[in-house]
């Protein structure tokens, strides 16, 4: 019962701040709210931009690159640094070399992977100045992109998509900060720790024990860390420690902040290309998809673990094993699949210790692209890419040129939004396919087995899907790891965001084409089916092999241990 009330009150929550929150952000990126406006025009300044100017698709893409480039080498000097720079209470040596490319690659990239624990590896200054910074700006940048594919259904003839330095600048201040402020204060008040003090040192005179109590800036953190689709935690067992999300409250809100953006998103669409109903239609393919993802997630974590079973234990309230208390299995089910179906991949449980069937729902959100609702941004454009696909197909079915919100789908947007569908499946197959080909790769899990494979493939998954969700049993703090994951995020971002940006360039230039009666409708029941089997088909049986090597092959086993 408690679960089917924190479904409702999920629903409605959502539902409530859906048309508000769009149609805030759709004000916001048409220039429409500047009670900030004295902070932007200092931004302006120092960045030297004129935001009157707008941009092409390929400058816009160049700002992109550029700032992001300049943002990985800003984190990793910060974190090859942090020895001799201040806020290091704990006297915290320099971060390695090769941990601190994966690191810088995973928060530029919105992916917050993290083959570190934050308490024992990471200062006050690096957490702050180079991490939660980044947990800021990398959002921004996705949902900047977002909107030049928006813009570009919106505008007609046109050869600009935009200000990346305005668009930027505005999402920060008039989106993120402010909702990461007010939603801080809140963690702050339920009991998440917020202090610049070192760790506090607890002496048991009665078991003469001395404990080492972690803690540091960590509510403002978590805010954003969840807001921003991120996922990376200051302390290792992330949302499942009371430090961090220390209520069952602050869980709520916590799923509450990671589907905010990505579903208002869809209002902020069809606010943009004025129709509403197509935000609806959109709407419609993430909220179908998603429910029936936690449906499957939690009826596989209601069961009893196969290993535990197999052990002769028998559980009658679920698989508790790796799962918070005062959390439970559902709940814990429930936070799993809302991280993993956005960009987000934090944690209140252990994934690893999911059953076959919870870990293969929280593997394949990811393996969807996450487009339901996907990460700040990223969700809304690789949607979009499979709605153009969707319309594609469409259009040959009844014999006419694809047409999506009056814009004409032809050859070059076909084969941008394939181009940018297909990154992800690649990279990812490849990169798993060469770890498990080298010695070094196959020494990363903890498990042997399918479960071991799957070890693997859920961390390389993640990273191509800038999720950063960790199974946690594959030791991922090596060279071979660090390299090839960053190279995994470093791709599963950019080379799906050019694609994107050149999409929305193409998309802008067209005229409007008026509807007719062979036009395919984009706003109805069938449009939402057509997207559905579409991601379906891309995601589900491009990684099915894989997947039936791993999950499938465990759950079939029956909890015997390799």
């Amino acid at each position: 019962m408690t679960f089917f009330l924190t479904l409702l009150a999920l629903v409605v929550t959502l539902g409530l701040t859906w048309r508000y929150l769009g149609s805030y952000m759709a004000a916001v990126f048409d220039g429409r709210v500047h009670f900030l406006a004295f902070v932007e025009r200092l931004v302006y300044r120092l960045l030297g931009t004129n935001p009157e100017q707008e941009q092409t698709w390929k400058r816009y893409a160049g700002a992109v690159v550029v700032f992001s480039g300049v943002s990985l080498l800003f984190t990793y000097a910060i974190l090859r640094l942090q020895t001799w720079l201040p806020m290091n209470p704990q006297h915290l040596g320099n971060v390695g070399s090769a941990l601190s490319f994966n690191t810088a690659a995973s928060f530029v990239t919105n992916t917050n992977w993290q083959n570190y624990g934050g308490e024992t590896t990471m200062s006050y200054f690096s957490q702050i100045g180079a991490l939660t910074v980044q947990q800021f700006v990398s959002p921004a940048v996705g949902i900047a992109v977002a909107m030049v594919v928006v813009r570009g259904f919106a505008r007609k003839g046109s050869s600009t998509i935009g200000n990346f330095w305005v668009d930027i600048t505005r999402c920060l201040f008039y989106i993120l900060l402010p909702i990461a402020f007010v939603f801080g204060i809140i963690f702050v008040g339920e009991g998440a720790v917020m202090t610049l003090a070192g760790t506090a040192t607890i002496h048991d005179v009665l078991n003469q024990v001395t404990q080492t109590i972690a803690r540091g800036p960590i509510a403002f953190m978590e805010a954003i860390k969840q807001l921003g689709t991120n996922g990376g935690g200051f302390l290792n067992a992330n949302s499942a420690t009371t430090f961090e999300n220390p209520t069952g409250f602050t869980n709520f809100l916590s799923i509450y902040l990671l589907l905010a953006i990505p579903f208002a998103l869809t209002y902020t669409f069809g606010k943009m290309v004025g129709s509403v109903r197509h935000g609806v239609a959109l709407l419609s393919v993430m909220v179908l998809l998603f429910s029936v993802w936690v449906g499957f997630t939690s009826y596989g974590e209601h069961q009893n673990n196969p290993a535990v079973a197999a052990a002769g234990i028998h559980s009658t309230v679920g698989n508790t094993v790796g799962k918070e208390v005062r959390f439970g299995d559902t709940s814990s089910a429930l936070f799993g699949v809302a991280s993993t179906m956005t960009s987000t991949g934090s944690a209140d449980a252990a994934y690893d210790s999911f059953t076959p069937i919870g870990g293969m729902g929280l593997m394949t959100g990811m393996m969807l692209g996450e487009v339901t609702p996907g990460g700040t941004g990223s969700g809304l454009y690789t949607l979009l890419i499979y709605a153009i696909i969707a319309v594609f197909i469409g259009g040959l079915m009844i014999g006419r040129t694809p047409e999506y919100l009056g814009k004409k789908i032809q050859a070059r947007e076909v084969k941008l939004a394939g181009l940018a569908a297909l990154v992800m499946p690649i990279v990812v197959l490849v990169v798993t396919a060469i770890a498990v080909s080298v010695a070094a790769g196959r020494a990363g899990p903890l498990n042997a087995g399918p479960h071991g494979f799957s070890e693997i493939l859920y961390a390389l998954t993640s990273q191509g899907n800038n999720n950063g969700s960790a199974f946690g049993g594959l030791t991922g703090n090596t060279p071979f790891y660090n390299i090839i994951g960053a190279i995994d995020m470093l791709l599963g971002r950019f080379a799906i965001m050019i694609p994107v940006l050149a999409l929305g360039g193409a998309l802008a230039a067209k005229n409007v084409v008026p509807e007719s009666l062979g036009t395919f409708r984009t706003d109805n029941g069938m449009f939402v089916g057509l997207t559905i089997g579409v991601i379906l088909i891309i995601g589900g049986l491009t990684f099915f092999p894989a997947v039936s090597l791993g999950p499938i092959v465990e759950q079939l086993s029956h909890g015997r241990f390799f």
